[in-house]
C-alpha cells in the first residue's frame, strides 16, 4: 500500500508539473523551409514586377504618343483609316480585323473542341483517353509560323477552289480565322474536359437510372454542370485568339482595311505590330510611338477577357453549389 500511495504521489507530481510547464508552440525554424520560402516569394514579385513594367512602359509611350498633335482620341478610335505615313491614326480597322479573325475561330474551336472534351470524358476508355489527350495537346505545341505556312499553303488554295479565285484573295481573313481556330481547339478541349471531368459520377449514375441514354446524361446533366468550367475555356481560348501573331501576319495579310469581308485582307493588331516592329523605324517617332498605343487597345482587350472569365466562373459556380 505504501508502495502504491508513493507511486500516486510521484504520477500527481509529474502530471501537476506538466501542467504548469509552459509549452512553447512556436515552429522551429528550417532553413529549406525558408529557402524554399523566399524562392518563391522572389518567383512571385518578379512576375508581379515584369507585370507592372510592361503596363508602365505601355502607358508612358502611349502618353507620348497621343499628346503628339496630329492625334487625338477621338480620331483614334473612330477612323475608319490607319496610315501613319498621311496622319491617319484610325485604329477601328486593326481592331476589326483582330475580332473578326478571332471570331471565326471560335466559331472553329467551340465545336471542335467541346465535341472532343465530351468523347474525351463520356465516351472513351482509360486506354483511349490517355493516347488521345496528349495527341490533342500537341497540336499546342507546333509552332505558330508552321501554322501560318498552313493557312497560306494549304488552306487558302482549298477557299479560292471552292469559292473562286477572283472571291478570295492570297490573304484573307477567312484563312486565318480557321487556321487560328485550329489553333486553340487545343485550349478548349483540356480545359472543358477537366471541367467535364470533375462533375461528380453520382450525377450520371442517376441519370442512367432514370433511363437516359448516355448521350442525354453528357448534354443535359454533364455539360451544364460543367458550364462554368466550359465557358472559362472558351473565354481563355478567345483571348489567346485575339493575342495570335504569326499565323495573321502571314495570312491574313497587311493591308489595314476596314472591312467585313472575311475573303479580303485585312490586318491584325498583332500583325502590324509584328510588320512595323520589324521595319526601319526611328526611335521616338510618332510611328514608333503608335505600335505602343495599339499594344495598350490590345492590352484592354485581353484584360476584359480575363476578368469576363472569372466573372462566368464566380456566376455558374454560385449556380451548381
Amino acid at each position: 500500500m505504501a508502495d502504491q500511495a508513493r507511486v500516486s504521489a510521484e504520477q500527481r507530481a509529474v502530471l501537476a508539473d506538466s501542467t504548469t510547464r509552459t509549452v512553447d508552440l512556436h515552429k522551429r525554424t528550417r532553413i529549406g523551409e525558408s529557402i524554399i520560402q523566399t524562392t518563391l516569394f522572389i518567383c512571385g514579385f518578379v512576375s508581379i514586377f515584369t507585370t507592372i513594367g510592361i503596363v508602365y512602359v505601355l502607358f508612358q509611350e502611349s502618353f507620348s504618343f497621343f499628346a503628339d498633335p496630329a492625334v487625338t482620341l477621338v480620331e483614334f478610335f473612330t477612323n475608319t483609316v490607319w496610315q501613319p505615313q498621311i496622319s491617319q491614326f484610325g485604329v477601328l480597322p486593326l481592331v476589326n480585323a483582330t475580332l473578326v479573325t478571332s471570331l471565326i475561330a471560335m466559331f472553329v474551336a467551340v465545336p471542335l473542341g467541346l465535341g472532343t472534351a465530351i468523347y474525351l470524358s463520356e465516351y472513351a476508355s482509360d486506354r483511349a483517353r490517355a493516347i488521345l489527350k496528349p495527341v490533342v495537346e500537341l497540336l499546342a505545341g507546333i509552332p505558330t509560323v508552321v501554322y501560318g505556312f498552313f493557312a497560306l499553303t494549304f488552306v487558302t488554295p482549298i477557299l479560292r477552289g471552292i469559292f473562286g479565285r477572283d472571291v478570295v484573295s492570297v490573304y484573307n481573313m477567312l484563312s486565318a480565322g480557321l487556321v487560328v481556330g485550329v489553333l486553340i481547339t487545343p485550349v478548349i478541349a483540356t480545359l472543358s474536359e477537366d471541367a467535364l471531368s470533375a462533375v461528380p459520377r453520382s450525377l450520371r449514375q442517376a441519370s442512367f437510372g432514370l433511363g437516359a441514354t448516355k448521350w442525354e446524361t453528357a448534354i443535359k446533366i454533364v455539360v451544364p454542370a460543367a458550364l462554368s468550367g466550359i465557358l472559362a475555356g472558351s473565354i481563355v481560348a478567345m483571348s489567346r485568339a485575339v493575342g495570335e501573331t504569326m499565323v495573321v501576319a502571314m495570312a491574313a495579310g497587311a493591308s489595314p482595311n476596314f472591312t467585313w469581308n472575311v475573303f479580303e485582307p485585312a490586318e491584325t493588331m498583332t500583325g502590324h505590330i509584328a510588320r512595323i516592329s520589324g521595319g526601319d523605324l526611328s526611335y521616338g517617332s510618332i510611328d514608333y510611338r503608335s505600335i505602343f498605343a495599339i499594344g495598350l487597345v490590345l492590352f484592354f482587350i485581353t484584360l476584359a477577357l480575363n476578368i469576363a472569365s472569372r466573372q462566368v466562373i464566380r456566376r455558374f459556380r454560385e449556380v451548381y453549389e
